[in-house]
C-alpha cells in the first residue's frame, strides 16, 4: 500500500469516528428511555447505572446521543431524584414515625375490693389514668389474659445457708403455677451475681435453674442484682413483668447506693415482691462452725438489723406497686400462693406523655377504678426523658 493511500485511509477512519460523535441517532446495547436522556457509547457504565437507579432494564433503542457533560448531569439528576423517591416512600411505609420515638409510660395496677378480693375482668373504660392531677388518654391496656415475665431472684449469700433448700422448693413450687405462655428466669446473688436460667416456659430448665443454687458467698449484692438484672433487662421488655425477691434483706458489698436503688425502682414499671425471711442466728453459727454459740449470745444487734433490712424491702415493694411479705423458710409457699393470685389479676394501663413532660423530672401518676370501694395499688411516679 502507498502512502498515499495509507494516509487517505486514516483521514477517513477519523472522519467516522467524528460522525459517530455528532449523529443525531445511533444503535447501542443500552436503550431504553433512561430520564429521557442517553449517553453515547464511551460511558456505557454510567448510563447503566441510571437505569438501574430508574429501575428500569437496558434494552435496544434509537436515542439521541449527547457530550460526557450532560452524561455527568444525568447522573447527578438521577442520584438526586432516587434519594428523594427513597425520603418519600420511607416516610409513606412507618406513618408511626413520631410516636415509635416516644416515651411509653407504663403503669402496672392491682384492683381489689375492701375485703382484698382481686377485681378481675375489668375494661378499660373503667380506668382513669391521671399525671400531676391531670386526665392523660390511655394508651395501652392489657389484662391477666396477656402473659407475664417474671424475674425470680435468689439470695445465695451464706448467711442462707440454713433456709435455702426450703426456699428451693418453695420457688420451684412457684414457678409449676405459671402458664403456658409465662415466661421465667431466676438469678441468684451473693458476691457475684449468676443467671441460672434465662427467661424460658419451660418448667424443666426453670427448676434445673433453682436446683443450681449453691450459697457460700460473703457478701450480699441485692441492691446490684435488683438494679442489673431486674430493671435494666426489664427496660427493655414490654408488657406485663414482675420481679420476686427472695432475701434476708441486708445487703454487703453492692455498687449502687440504697437511695440511688430506691430512685431507679420508683422510676422504673415493674411489680417488686419482696420476701423477707428471718434467720435463727444460732442454727447459722452450728451450721457455718459446728458449734452452738455461747450462752448470753447478744442477738439484739441481729434484730435490728432484720428489721432495718425488712424496712427496706418494703419501701422497694410499695415504690413499685408490689407487695412485701414477712415470712420464714416454713411459710414461703403462702407467699408465693398470694403472689401467683395477685399476677393473675394484674392490669398494664400505658400513655405517651407530652413533650414538655420528658424533662427528667418526677411526675406524679394515680389511677382510679369506677368500682365503688375499689382499692387500687399502682405506679406511683415516672422520670423520663426523650427517647434518642
Amino acid at each position: 500500500m502507498c502512502r498515499k493511500q495509507a494516509k487517505k485511509l486514516a483521514e477517513s477512519s477519523v472522519d467516522k469516528q467524528k460522525n459517530m460523535r455528532v449523529r443525531t441517532s445511533a444503535r447501542t446495547n443500552y436503550g431504553d428511555k433512561c430520564h429521557g436522556l442517553h449517553v453515547f457509547p464511551s460511558a456505557p457504565r454510567i448510563f447503566h447505572i441510571n437505569c438501574y437507579l430508574s429501575g428500569l432494564k437496558p434494552g435496544p433503542t434509537r436515542l439521541p446521543v449527547l457530550g460526557s457533560t450532560l452524561c455527568i448531569a444525568c447522573f447527578a439528576i438521577a442520584m438526586l431524584i432516587s434519594s428523594v423517591i427513597g425520603s418519600m416512600a420511607q416516610e409513606k411505609a412507618d406513618p408511626q414515625r413520631i410516636r415509635v420515638e416516644s416515651v411509653l409510660v407504663t403503669v402496672p395496677v392491682i384492683a381489689s375490693d375492701p375485703q382484698g378480693q382481686f377485681l378481675s375482668g375489668l375494661n378499660v373504660g373503667q380506668f382513669k389514668l391521671f399525671e400531676d392531677g391531670a386526665p392523660v388518654p390511655i394508651s395501652l391496656f392489657l389484662t391477666s389474659e396477656d402473659p407475664v415475665k417474671i424475674a425470680l431472684l435468689i439470695d445465695t449469700s451464706v448467711s442462707t445457708t440454713t433456709v435455702l433448700k426450703k426456699i428451693k422448693m418453695a420457688a420451684e413450687q412457684f414457678l409449676l403455677q405459671l402458664r403456658l405462655k409465662d415466661m421465667a428466669m431466676v438469678a441468684s446473688f451473693d458476691s457475684e451475681i449468676h443467671v441460672l436460667c434465662p427467661f424460658s416456659s419451660d418448667p424443666k430448665e426453670m427448676k434445673e435453674g433453682i436446683k443450681s443454687a449453691r450459697s457460700g458467698g460473703s457478701q450480699t449484692k441485692m441492691r446490684d442484682a435488683i438494679n442489673q438484672i431486674a430493671l435494666q433487662k426489664f427496660r427493655s421488655i414490654t408488657g406485663r413483668k414482675a420481679i420476686i425477691l427472695l432475701t434476708d434483706g441486708e445487703d454487703r458489698g453492692s455498687q449502687i447506693s440504697a437511695r440511688d436503688l430506691l430512685s431507679a425502682v420508683a422510676s422504673s414499671n415493674t411489680l417488686i415482691y419482696s420476701i423477707f425471711y428471718s434467720v435463727d442466728p444460732r442454727q447459722l453459727m452450728k451450721e457455718l462452725f459446728n458449734v452452738p454459740p455461747r450462752k448470753g449470745a447478744p442477738l439484739a444487734g441481729w434484730a435490728a438489723r432484720e428489721l432495718q433490712a425488712a424496712q427496706y424491702l418494703e419501701k422497694i415493694a410499695q415504690l413499685s406497686a408490689g407487695r412485701f411479705y414477712r415470712s420464714n423458710a416454713n411459710t414461703l409457699e403462702s407467699a408465693f400462693k398470694q403472689i401467683s393470685d395477685e399476677l393473675r389479676t394484674q392490669y398494664l394501663l400505658g400513655f405517651y406523655p407530652e413533650t414538655s413532660k420528658l424533662d427528667g423530672a418526677t411526675h406524679t401518676l394515680v389511677v382510679s377504678v369506677a368500682v365503688p370501694e375499689a382499692v387500687v395499688r399502682s405506679r406511683l411516679s415516672y422520670r423520663a426523658v426523650p427517647a434518642e
